[in-house]
């Protein structure tokens, strides 16, 4: 490096350290403000998020008070301890439901006993798939409320099989509210070692509280045992007392005082329910053509039932252009 360039830098030197010096204290100086700032922000998020937590609050309907169940006549419970209102429930009329006729006045002179405050029991509907199990739980729950004001209306809660554990916790919720309540669950079974029916078990009539006089409980199930046969049987082989080993599952569908059986149904009765859902959406087409198709369509899917009936109304109303309102 040159002398002068050496000068230069020994000239300059002195100057940058004043600059830095003054920076410091200006640094300094901003700390207090910058502190408060801070405050400030963290207050201003805090406060924020205790109004979206109140607003949500406010919002669930979590509680069993008669504002939550007055707003609407069928929920869905979640484990957690919420109830989500339905606004409109998937149904089909009542008398659309064809050849469960006996079945269905046994369900809905129970349930009207217990809309009444009378003496009703649990129920279990069990048998074939397809056969209008569930639909006709929703069917008859409409039924009941059609011509009772607010405060007396039934209301429909479903809980989903995987959540039946939480099931006392609902029943907690329930009890001291004015309103009846249909606790609903759907395609209820047990597998393998799979300890949550004991919850049920102990709703339905074993345990201390047990069922509370204002719930009734019905489920749908394709077992009249709730469990497969090969399981009772694998109990039973692997049991020093085969008889014990296996009471106590299979005692959990005998807790039901109500069992109702659903059979695979006759052609009569699967032209007779294709009928009906033709009539009542007004589908126009020629009686022999339709039992011809119909029962092509049975063939092609192996089976006849409600549920097959109902699947080839809805191909036939959109090959025909017909809109199926009101579903």
């Amino acid at each position: 490096m040159s002398k002068k360039a050496k000068k230069t830098a020994a000239q300059t030197a002195p100057r940058a350290a004043p600059k830095a010096a003054s920076r410091r204290p200006a640094k300094t100086a901003t700390k207090g403000p910058a502190n408060r700032l801070n405050g400030a922000t963290a207050e201003r998020i805090a406060i924020a998020l205790e109004a979206i937590a109140g607003h949500l609050s406010a919002a669930s309907p979590a509680t069993g008070g008669p504002e939550a169940f007055g707003s609407a006549d069928a929920f869905v419970w979640h484990p957690e301890g919420r109830l989500s209102p339905v606004p409109r429930v998937s149904r089909v009329d009542l008398g659309l439901l064809k050849g469960i006729d006996r079945m269905r006045d046994i369900l809905i002179e129970n349930t009207e006993r217990f809309a009444d405050g009378l003496p009703a029991n649990n129920a279990l509907l069990w048998g074939a798939r397809g056969m209008g199990k569930s639909s006709l739980v929703k069917a008859t729950h409409a039924s009941i409320n059609i011509d009772r004001k607010p405060a007396d209306r039934l209301k429909l809660i479903e809980i989903h099989r995987e959540d039946i554990e939480s099931l006392p916790g609902l029943m907690d919720l329930l009890r001291s509210s004015d309103f009846r309540f249909i606790v609903f669950c759907d395609d209820l079974s047990f597998d393998g070692n799979d300890a949550s029916y004991k919850s049920l078990k102990a709703v339905l009539e074993g345990g201390i509280e047990g069922r509370p006089d204002n719930v009734i409980l019905y489920a749908t199930s394709n077992r009249r045992h709730l469990l497969a046969r090969e399981m009772i049987e694998n109990e039973r082989s692997t049991a020093i007392n085969p008889g014990e080993a296996v009471e106590e599952k299979v005692s959990l569908s005998d807790r039901f005082g109500l069992w109702l059986g659903f059979h695979r149904c006759s052609q009569d009765e699967y032209l007779a329910m294709v009928r009906g859902y033709c009539g009542h959406f007004g589908i126009k087409i020629a009686d022999e053509e339709l039992e011809r198709e119909a029962l092509e369509w049975s063939t092609t899917r192996g089976s006849r039932s409600g549920r097959v009936a109902w699947q080839f109304t809805q191909e036939l109303a959109g090959r025909l252009g017909v809109r199926l309102a009101g579903k």
